[in-house]
């Protein structure tokens, strides 16, 4: 896939960067056992752009999406969520961080297998305390493409028609960045595309920050920059990029 029409210029002078890494660092363990999962990673998300993160397995790649999105701490360095340093946070202060900025997309679809999708849509705001609007939450599914399936539980839907019930539970809550890992994963061909194609839309239509992990270099064709790890560095990005140049990097990144 080739560049999407409409997309936002990645980087551009003064535009504001939801979430920023500065020089950090994540190990697992201590003494002999440690291991460094991130080396002294900086980088910054522009608003309303999609970024693909890659890498070789155990390249580093889903320590920074947890890092980034305030589900682990980094060892050293900071992370700033929509301009607040989540180091200095108490873990009340992160977990409504979290619920209220931030929304998540994961490959197993997370959702509750007791609850309709109406009901598993609401659940972000019923835990925040706040009563969701039938209309809200009505809208939310629609905006995915699930008009008809809101009293239907998660056992009567297709994977992809549960992922996006995931993607609408994700939205509901209108959170300033999305993380997905590997959203697409569990998903045939096919279904894939029109969840990222979704996700495409997120970010052109309602200026969405999205930062999604993936393996597929079709999947992060859909994003306006990749950025490539190995060993817990950054070792570079490709802006617009398209499912060959990103085969080609991966190849050189694991040869």
């Amino acid at each position: 896939m080739a560049g999407v029409p409409g997309r936002p210029h990645v980087g551009a002078a003064g535009s504001p960067e939801p979430v920023v890494l500065s020089q950090v660092t994540k190990t697992y363990g201590r003494g002999e056992a440690a291991v460094q999962a991130l080396r002294g990673v900086t980088i910054g998300f522009s608003q309303g752009t999609f970024t693909a993160v890659m890498g070789p397995s155990g390249s580093g790649k889903s320590t920074l999406l947890q890092c980034a999105a305030g589900l682990d701490t980094p060892s050293d360095g900071h992370v700033r969520i929509t301009g607040s340093n989540i180091s200095d946070m108490s873990e009340v202060q992160l977990a409504e961080l979290r619920r209220d900025r931030i929304g998540f997309i994961f490959q197993a679809f997370n959702l509750v297998p007791s609850l309709t999708a109406e009901q598993n849509v609401e659940l972000p705001l019923r835990l925040a305390g706040r009563k969701p609007a039938k209309r809200d939450v009505r809208s939310a599914l629609s905006r995915v493409g699930l008009d008809r399936v809101g009293k239907q539980r998660p056992s009567q839907l297709s994977g992809g028609q549960q992922q996006r019930v995931a993607i609408a539970r994700a939205l509901i809550t209108r959170p300033e960045v999305l993380f997905a890992d590997e959203p697409t994963g569990a998903l045939d061909t096919n279904t894939s595309g029109e969840v990222l194609t979704l996700l495409r839309e997120t970010v052109e239509r309602a200026g969405q920050t999205t930062i999604m992990v993936t393996h597929d270099p079709v999947a992060a064709a859909y994003a306006d920059r990749v950025i490539f790890l190995a060993d817990g560095h950054i070792v570079g990005h490709l802006d617009n990029p398209t499912a060959k140049a990103v085969i080609e990097q991966m190849t050189r990144l694991e040869g």
